[in-house]
């Protein structure tokens, strides 16, 4: 469409800006969002574009308002009105974020896209029922179409219909069998047998394919049920192809997650904690933090078995609320400057707000963000009266447990060995530092002590939490409350043995890996 008053061409504009956003040029995105503004002011489009660009920059108060002036100029919009919901919840408004959703839910209709749409932010906000209840009908809605069927599936899992699950993926991949994500998804639902099992079918649906074609998730699935056969080497075989093909896609760089870890332990140094003011003084948050899959899903399930407990899940709102306190950055380096100088009360105060939006009421709150560890300084200081547990695990079993885990987002450094040693040398660096700078300020937890002994250690758990005993934390695998994490069929079994020492038969293959945590003086024996 071309403006008969200028001749320029909107849709190219409008393509522009967005190809500007996905290559990360805020600036560019930003000018280039400015000029076109100032030619169609009326236009919903361009605000919509203009909250992408305060969402990229971090300003999350801009973001707002694009998204309420696209609101205005265009009510009926779906786009818009999602937009204003994600702009909520960058500004700390769960509770109105969930009330739009609501309304949204209201005058879905049959649109099969909105419902999709709302089962994807009900499963951001821990929400899973009604991500459930949203996902089955986009599939009702379209009964034969493929991501409807996944969404679906996705949800069974959350809520732990395993079965139906299973059955939904087995039609799935009948119709797609393109579909890799369908095929990893199912290997993960149980331990596969040699009497039921899909390992033939795997290898036959990478072998259709030209050599390096087949989707990464394939190579996962495989790997995976080679794993449960026992068969270690062919497993590991497979794993390592779908691994580097997943790393060379991405653009990540494990430098900057070094940079990053030795900025915040120059920052947060014993004179900006003992000169900070002081916190918000609330009892409610208890944060679980640690490497991905060192535990932190398994504490969770067996501290929500306590009736003064609740959980918001793997949420980014410590990071938002912070990234609100210390206004727009320039990136990681220039954030880590500006959070040092942060009002500790004014953060808690944030994101404690955010959580009640959630709607718990019991005593405490879990925050479920393993990666909440980069923040343990400002978590001591803003939160002062918070508890947080640190889950450790040996390095070796952590190490494989995450480079064998394909990730839907986060954790880039864990699709390369090198990468996962560097990144947990980087990380007890950063532990350490923050046990010698908060000497008794969280609970280390063992992953291994809990395996082994599974009462003593939930006591002394329920101990550091200021929680009566509770004999069904001991029966954590009967909780019926969702969970969407990479661990939601495991934690729904009673406690095992076989993960604590898998990494061994893979002495061979991770022997790399080994030898840099040793080098560095992480100990893997």
């Amino acid at each position: 469409m071309t403006d008969s008053r200028t001749g320029s061409d909107y849709p190219a504009e409008i393509r522009h800006i967005d190809a500007l956003l996905q290559r990360r040029q805020t600036a560019d995105a930003r000018a280039h969002c400015d000029a076109m503004l100032m030619r169609y002011p009326d236009r919903a489009e361009g605000w919509l574009l203009l909250a992408r660009v305060h969402q990229q920059g971090g300003d999350f108060a801009g973001m707002m308002d694009a998204a309420r002036r696209a609101l205005a100029l265009d009510p009926a919009s779906t786009l818009a009105r999602f937009t204003e919901i994600e702009a909520r919840l960058h500004a700390g408004d769960v509770a109105g974020a969930r009330a739009s959703l609501s309304a949204i839910e209201d005058d879905a209709g049959a649109d099969s896209g909105t419902w999709r749409r709302l089962a994807e932010f009900h499963t951001h906000l821990g929400q899973h029922d009604h991500a459930a209840t949203c996902a089955i009908r986009v599939a009702t809605l379209k009964p034969y179409d493929a991501q409807a069927a996944y969404t679906k599936a996705s949800a069974l899992i959350a809520i732990g219909q395993m079965e139906e699950a299973e059955a939904l993926l087995d039609e799935l991949i009948a119709r797609t069998p393109e579909d890799g994500d369908a095929w990893y998804n199912r290997a993960t639902l149980r331990r596969q047998t040699p009497e039921r099992n899909h390992v033939t079918a795997l290898r036959a649906a990478i072998a259709a394919r030209s050599p390096g074609s087949a989707p990464v998730a394939l190579y996962y699935a495989l790997a995976k049920e080679l794993e449960d056969l026992g068969e270690y080497a062919e497993s590991f075989a497979a794993l390592a192809q779908g691994a580097t093909a997943r790393r060379k896609v991405l653009s990540y760089r494990i430098e900057a997650d070094e940079q990053a870890i030795a900025s915040i332990i120059r920052s947060f140094d014993r004179a900006w904690y003992e000169g900070a003011a002081p916190g918000f003084e609330v009892d409610g948050p208890l944060f679980i933090v640690g490497l991905p899959r060192s535990g932190t899903t398994l504490v969770e399930r067996i501290l929500i078995r306590h009736d003064q407990v609740a959980s918001v899940g793997e949420v980014n709102d410590f990071a938002l609320a912070l990234m609100r306190t210390a206004g727009p950055s320039g990136g990681k380096e220039d954030l880590i400057r500006r959070a040092a100088q942060v009002d500790p009360a004014a953060l808690g105060e944030s994101y404690w707000s955010a959580i009640q939006g959630y709607g718990h009421s019991r005593a405490l709150v879990i925050d479920k963000t393993p990666l909440n560890y980069l923040y343990l300084g400002l978590i001591a200081r803003a939160l002062p009266r918070a508890r947080i547990v640190h889950l450790r695990r040996h390095p070796m079993a952590a190490g494989y447990a995450m480079y064998k885990t394909l990730f839907r987002m986060g954790y880039p450094f864990s699709y390369d060995l090198n990468d996962i040693g560097r990144y947990v040398i980087a990380y007890q660096r950063l532990m350490n530092y923050w046990r010698a700078l908060l000497p008794g300020r969280f609970l280390d937890l063992d992953y291994e002590s809990l395996i082994d002994d599974q009462e003593g250690t939930t006591r002394k758990l329920l101990e550091y939490c200021g929680l009566p005993w509770r004999d069904e934390c001991l029966r954590f695998h009967e909780n019926t409350a969702p969970t969407a994490t990479a661990s939601a069929a495991q934690v729904r079994r009673p406690i095992y043995r076989e993960s604590k020492d898998l990494w061994r038969n893979y002495r061979k293959e991770l022997a790399p890996l080994a030898r840099l945590l040793a080098h560095s003086g992480v100990a893997v024996e």
